[in-house]
């Protein structure tokens, strides 16, 4: 389907031989990451991370990633959460103030013909100047600058969606359900924005999944492996005689922000997968399904399955089984960049699912494999205080970690026998 590009849109050629932009074949930017953990990695049409040459050194502080910008931005994108008529009144203030801040202001089509904001006659002046995009059908991916949301944690995870390459600043305000990922209170809206648009913000790089679907990679059931073959499988490594290079095509590719999930779906059985990581088979997962995150994404999903909670500057890639017909099989961490896959085993009794960040659900089947890995193109949060402090505060604020009643303590201590204390009240 043809995409057509928006007033203000840059051109933009796909660099040949990579999967990620370069300085050269990008352009022109507005703003740079400074001293962040993906060297010479852009993020929007006008911003970039300038590698920092002493981080291989020494640790890197990560109160060192800040947000800068070379020039003012121009376009700023506003997500509003749709069905939610409390969000109207703050997304014409918002718009408002960006267009007396001499912004080009962009939002979905369906966000500006919403019926109340057509039959409201003060906001026609403001609405006039809106640019409009159809997600699937216009493409904004080289022409935003900033990005706010308006919502809760799915409003950012929509945001993300919108870009499958590189991805502008968003800066997230809490007018959702949960609201782990947008730290900022509406309330303070026009300073926290003024804020960013000087630059000197805080950031997270918040670090996204590349996901490919292909279809009829593998060799079908009913085929018997020979014996080096079954060799191999002994030894752990994927045979080549059960890949199929001419009938295998990628149907989907896409970037995650929170997690990969494979679940039996509609079946009772349990789902058999097998996972193998970098081409070697790891195990086989039984049970109600894998989950495989981000650091983002183990406080959600992950962490109701009984997952570690990570830090989202933490560079790796989490597996989490779902109810797993094993006392023995605990959530893993593997290093970024590594490649998953996973496949159905040739012995399961029925399909899988899978689904992306609670989207693009579909059915998995004997032949088919997901590959994913850890991609270039991580969302570049702003944070509200810093990235280490606004986590811990989402943990205490969202999901109420470590809260218990304080202990008393004694009033009075009369004496010690060992290891015993005696309280006389």
């Amino acid at each position: 389907m043809e995409r057509r590009r928006l007033p203000g849109q840059h051109e933009h050629l796909e660099p040949s031989g990579s999967s990620c932009d370069t300085a050269e074949s990008s352009p022109k930017r507005r703003a740079h990451f400074l001293h962040g953990p993906y060297p010479a990695t852009h993020f929007g049409p006008k911003a970039c991370i300038l590698p920092n040459p002493t981080s291989v050194m020494h640790i890197q502080d990560p109160a060192s990633q800040r947000l800068t910008w070379n020039k003012p931005p121009v376009n700023v994108l506003v997500i509003r959460k749709i069905r939610d008529e409390s969000l109207v009144e703050p997304f014409k203030q918002l718009c408002g103030f960006l267009v007396e801040k001499q912004m080009m202001v962009y939002v979905e089509r369906r966000v500006a013909d919403d019926v109340t904001l057509s039959k409201d006659e003060a906001f026609g002046s403001i609405r006039n100047q809106l640019c409009t995009f159809r997600e699937g059908y216009d493409d904004i991916s080289d022409c935003i600058d900033l990005i706010i949301c308006l919502g809760g944690d799915g409003t950012l995870l929509y945001a993300s969606s919108l870009f499958q390459g590189s991805v502008p600043p968003v800066m997230a305000f809490h007018l959702g359900s949960l609201g782990f990922l947008t730290p900022f209170k509406f309330e303070s809206y026009k300073t926290e924005v003024a804020k960013v648009l000087e630059g000197n913000a805080a950031i997270t790089l918040r670090s996204r999944l590349k996901v490919k679907v292909v279809k009829d990679m593998l060799q079908r059931t009913g085929q018997q492996p020979t014996c080096r073959e079954t060799q191999q499988e002994h030894n752990g490594l994927l045979p080549h005689g059960h890949t199929n290079s001419e009938a295998g095509k990628v149907t989907l590719q896409l970037q995650v922000l929170n997690e990969v999930v494979v679940d039996r779906g509609p079946s009772s059985y349990l789902s058999n997968v097998d996972l193998y990581l970098d081409g070697r088979l790891i195990t086989s997962v039984q049970g109600d399904g894998v989950i495989v995150s981000t650091p983002t994404g183990s406080t959600a999903y992950a962490a109701a399955a009984g997952a570690s909670m990570i830090h989202p500057n933490v560079p790796a890639i989490m597996v989490t089984p779902i109810c797993p017909h094993s006392l023995s099989f605990r959530p893993i961490v593997v290093p970024a960049g590594v490649e998953l896959m996973i496949a159905l085993s040739p012995d399961a009794r029925n399909n899988v699912w899978v689904s992306f960040d609670g989207r693009r659900r579909q059915e998995i089947q004997h032949g088919d494999c997901i590959k994913i890995t850890t991609s270039c193109y991580p969302v570049p949060s702003i944070c509200c205080h810093d990235l280490v402090y606004d986590w811990f505060e989402s943990l205490a604020q969202c999901l109420h970690w470590n809260v218990r009643k304080r202990q008393a303590r004694l009033a009075d201590q009369e004496y010690m026998s060992g290891s015993i204390y005696v309280s006389m009240t």
